[in-house]
């Protein structure tokens, strides 16, 4: 290696990850020091203890910096177009003010994210995501009179999820939103400026997401927690977020499923149908990105995989287990677990290979590897397959919101 060549690996290693406009109010809140590199950005697993910051989006308020997830600007006279054959929603049905969750592939059916798409006007939206996709979306809109461009860093976002989280904004100001049924958008005025918001979440709670410009982020999140303050409000990390949405059943990109353009080795990659997406494939608008090979594969019977809810006897979180039939022959495997403590179960989502999860779903079990006093005990548990969400709450949906 030549010295030009260390350097530039040195530099490399000692590039700081990227800090969120909210960074310094979560620095000072952070107790435990246990960040994580999102999209770039430090982020933390937890801010003091997940346990608290868990009940916290179950039994008063959570908030939690949505910043790094990935956002871009779509717009121009031919932007519902474009999207209509890039994502498998139909756009075209979708209304200004409304956030559409979507899915898109690449020609060969395979997902490559999923994300949400917001109609903010009639020929302007904001789709966020997991990871970045610039030169797919720019590849994808030759032909089409549009203008994309990413706007992660100009935008800050803030996720507040929990039963009071009414009650918090509108402690805060912010009441006017008693109205906003799931999936719409409304914009209101702040003493900093406008805020964007939409009644859309990651937990199966009731909830909402906030956006301003990166400049007014502290206001807003100043605003925001100290009208929260009577209402249980705490700050949360990612992990406590993340036992929230298995119980909702939602997947994540990287953990439930691989990103086609990011798969290493043949057959990792999934189609929509072999992850839980089915329902978003819209066969009857015109042609979108895969369309063709989805359609086959259902045909055909060419599906491989499907992505199942189970449920697990005992209280040892699966996580990362081996599912097998019969205790013998390998079925497929658990990508994400947690001992659920608002369904008092044992939970897990699991990629299992067909005709496993389809045809043959009985006599199911996980081995687990549970850490016993430096020594690894192995259990074989029995598993069940029951429908997602496993966590279902009336409040999430009620119009309007509960006062807490």
């Amino acid at each position: 290696m030549t010295l030009t060549m260390r350097l530039r690996a040195q530099a490399h290693i000692e590039t700081p990850r990227l800090e969120t406009p909210f960074h310094p109010r979560l620095a000072a809140l952070d107790r435990v020091n246990d960040w994580y590199n999102w999209a770039g950005y430090k982020a933390p697993h937890a801010l003091d203890d997940t346990e608290l910051e868990y009940f916290a989006i179950r039994s008063t308020a959570s908030l939690f910096d949505l910043s790094p997830m990935v956002k871009y600007r779509i717009e121009g006279k031919d932007a519902e177009r474009y999207l209509n054959r890039l994502t498998l929603r139909d756009v075209s049905r979708q209304k200004t003010g409304t956030v559409q969750y979507t899915a898109w592939c690449d020609d060969a059916g395979h997902v490559l994210d999923d994300g949400t798409l917001f109609r903010l006007a009639p020929d302007v939206f904001r789709l966020c995501c997991q990871d970045r996709h610039l030169p797919w979306l720019l590849d994808s809109a030759i032909g089409f009179d549009v203008d994309i461009r990413e706007e992660t860093e100009e935008i800050a976002g803030l996720a507040l999820q929990g039963p009071t989280a009414f009650a918090t904004l509108k402690a805060a100001g912010l009441g006017n939103v008693a109205s906003l049924r799931p999936f719409q958008i409304t914009t209101l005025p702040a003493p900093f400026g406008d805020v964007t918001i939409s009644r859309t979440g990651f937990t199966a709670d009731l909830g909402y997401e906030l956006f301003v410009p990166s400049e007014h982020a502290l206001a807003l999140w100043d605003l925001i927690h100290a009208a929260g303050q009577a209402y249980g409000l705490r700050a949360i990390g990612y992990d406590a977020l993340n036992r929230a949405r298995i119980e909702a059943g939602f997947i994540v990109a990287g953990a439930d499923f691989i990103g086609a353009d990011i798969a290493l080795r043949p057959g990792r990659e999934r189609m929509p149908d072999e992850i839980g997406l089915d329902w978003l494939v819209d066969p009857a608008k015109p042609h979108f990105n895969g369309r063709r090979a989805i359609l086959h594969a259902r045909r055909t019977g060419a599906l491989k995989h499907v992505l199942v809810g189970l449920e697990i006897e005992g209280n040892v979180p699966a996580e990362g287990a081996i599912v097998y039939h019969g205790r013998s022959r390998e079925a497929g495997v658990v990508t994400a677990a947690i001992w659920s403590p608002t369904a008092k179960r044992n939970i897990a989502l699991a990629s299992l290979t067909r005709p496993f999860g389809t045809e043959i779903t009985n006599d199911l079990w996980v081995e687990i590897y549970a850490l016993r006093e430096l020594s690894y005990q192995k259990m074989m548990k029995r598993a069940v397959i029951v429908p997602r969400p496993f966590v279902s709450l009336p409040r999430r949906t009620a119009n309007p919101p509960g006062l807490f």
